[in-house]
């Protein structure tokens, strides 16, 4: 399927055969449905249609065949495995995707094949969800979905009997969806599976969480982005929840020239929030702005800078609870590797005996850790287990501690200019923020702006660094003050958010730390490792 320049004559076509083919072997039917039971995204593909009213304008009919690109079918199998496992899911989305129509094929697909099954839907108003003689709302297309399906898998449903208002019933299997619209939602009967359509838009979110605890086991909240201060964001990042991210990039039909008349048409803030998934597109104090962190992808590349100078790891030790471990592996200016785990029951031996395996697996020489809080454990492990190292015959780790409490890093010198860094900073941990804001900013303005600077300065994240969509969306967390002596304090967890761990290990690692006085050289580095076993 060419998405751009899709052939839905063809696709018709083939659905036109392949239905032949069934009505000549009416006894393979059962089996069949029984197969897109368990397979509703195949059926989807197979049978269903969709609408988008902005095709004719292109020579294209406006209801086409609901053909799945490669991320609307994971989506599928990820609500698939949340329902049989009874967990809830968030889904965080860029406009545009088509998630509500797929969740409205979903439904109907599943409420075909299964017997007994009910889906809910909500939204902010009820007109979002039902309402007659417009597309717009959820439950409009679940009954398009189902009048364009051929009558052998209908399974005897008819629009004017099966679809009143606010709700779909079908008749063969018994299954139902049913629509709910804002205080209201949860208030029906329990569901299977309850999707809450924009749920960063609620009005009373802490209503509806209650009256859904109680309703259904599989809440899948789906929406796009609308800054931090909404019960949406918080659960997105306080690391509770299963996260599917469907991202722009993700749609075959959408390229660069796409996003460039996005940016050309709509407002900044829109085009961060809707479009980019930018949290703190709406958010004032931000320390590195989503946009910058945004040009920063694949950077080396866009400017043809190929990566140069130390390879080296960062290493953020969790707290207790649900906090996690992470690490940031890079290449002199390009982040080429994040990872996190759990730090669930405080074995800082554990965490550290995984940082020198990555250390290893990827040729580094030693790493920089979080030496304040559960972090101080990490040097006397280290020890032990450099001693455990050369008793094997293997040269030590070079491990070396970050104490964001600490005093800043060259008190005198001017980090910015005009203000020495003792008068600006209030401690090590704001210094590093702001460091590595400077290291986004100039490589906006040399990517967005045309403003060079030296390679050196800037900052790259690598698109095949493993959780790098995570690594952006935290960076552009943290926020910034002035204190009353008019020295900048960084809040890495503002309105109550998560910790931002992999941005931490990111900051850690680019943040000047070396003592004063010392300056580590390949010498000192060699002297302290001897002869290194390939």
């Amino acid at each position: 399927m060419d998405y751009r320049n899709p052939d839905y004559a063809a696709v018709f076509t083939a659905r036109l055969e392949a239905l032949k083919r069934l009505r000549a072997e009416p006894d393979a039917l059962p089996a069949l449905k029984a197969y897109y039971g368990a397979n509703p995204a195949t059926f989807i593909s197979d049978w269903g249609v969709t609408w988008d009213p902005r095709l004719p304008e292109r020579g294209l009919p406006s209801l086409i065949p609901f053909v799945l690109f490669d991320r609307q079918h994971e989506w599928i199998d990820w609500v698939m495995a949340h329902w049989i496992a009874q967990k809830p899911g968030l889904t965080e989305k860029s406009r545009d995707f088509g998630l509500t129509w797929l969740a409205a094929a979903f439904a109907c697909t599943t409420c075909l094949f299964r017997e007994g099954i009910a889906i809910g839907f909500g939204s902010r108003l009820v007109d979002y969800v039902d309402k007659i003689g417009t597309m717009k709302p959820i439950l409009p297309k679940c009954r398009m979905f189902m009048e364009n399906l051929p009558v052998e898998f209908r399974g005897g449903w008819v629009s004017w009997r099966d679809a009143p208002y606010m709700r779909i019933n079908f008749p063969e299997t018994g299954s139902i969806i049913t629509g709910e619209g804002g205080d209201q939602i949860g208030r029906g009967d329990r569901t299977s599976i309850y999707f809450i359509d924009e749920s960063a838009y609620l009005e009373r979110a802490d209503l509806v969480e209650r009256s859904l605890s109680q309703t259904t086991n599989c809440r899948i909240d789906v929406s796009s982005v609308n800054g931090m201060n909404n019960a949406f964001a918080k659960k997105r990042h306080e690391g509770k929840v299963d996260v599917f991210v469907c991202d722009w990039r993700d749609d075959p039909r959408k390229d660069d020239a796409w996003y460039a008349k996005q940016c050309s048409e709509l407002d900044p803030v829109t085009v961060a929030q809707d479009i980019d998934r930018d949290y703190s597109a709406s958010v004032e104090g931000i320390v590195i702005p989503g946009a910058w962190v945004r040009a920063s992808i694949d950077a080396t590349k866009k400017l043809g800078i190929a990566p140069s100078g130390l390879r080296g790891m960062s290493l953020d030790v969790a707290d207790e609870g649900v906090d996690k471990n992470a690490a940031c592996c890079n290449y002199g200016i390009e982040i080429e590797f994040v990872d996190e785990w759990s730090g669930k029951g405080g074995d800082i031996f554990s965490t550290v005996q995984r940082a020198f395996l990555i250390c290893e697996e990827r040729d580094h020489d030693g790493f920089r850790y979080d030496a304040d809080g559960l972090g101080a454990g990490v040097r006397g492990d280290a020890r032990v287990i450099n001693a455990m190292r050369a008793a094997n015959g293997q040269p030590p780790l070079l491990v070396e501690g970050f104490r964001g409490s600490d005093a800043v890093f060259e008190p005198e010198a001017q980090d910015v200019k005009g203000r020495k860094n003792k008068d600006l900073f209030a401690n090590r941990k704001s210094q590093g923020w702001w460091n590595l804001r400077v290291r986004f900013q100039k490589v906006y303005r040399w990517i967005v702006e045309g403003v060079p600077s030296p390679p050196d300065e800037i900052i790259s994240i690598s698109s095949k660094c493993p959780m790098y969509f995570k690594l952006v969306a935290e960076l552009s967390q943290p926020t910034f003050t002035i204190n009353q002596v008019g020295k900048i304090l960084i809040n890495k967890k503002p309105d109550g958010m998560k910790s931002p761990n992999l941005a931490d290990a990111a900051m850690i690692r680019y943040a000047p730390n070396a003592k004063p006085g010392m300056k580590i050289t390949a010498g000192i580095l060699a002297a302290v490792r001897g002869p290194r076993r390939r």
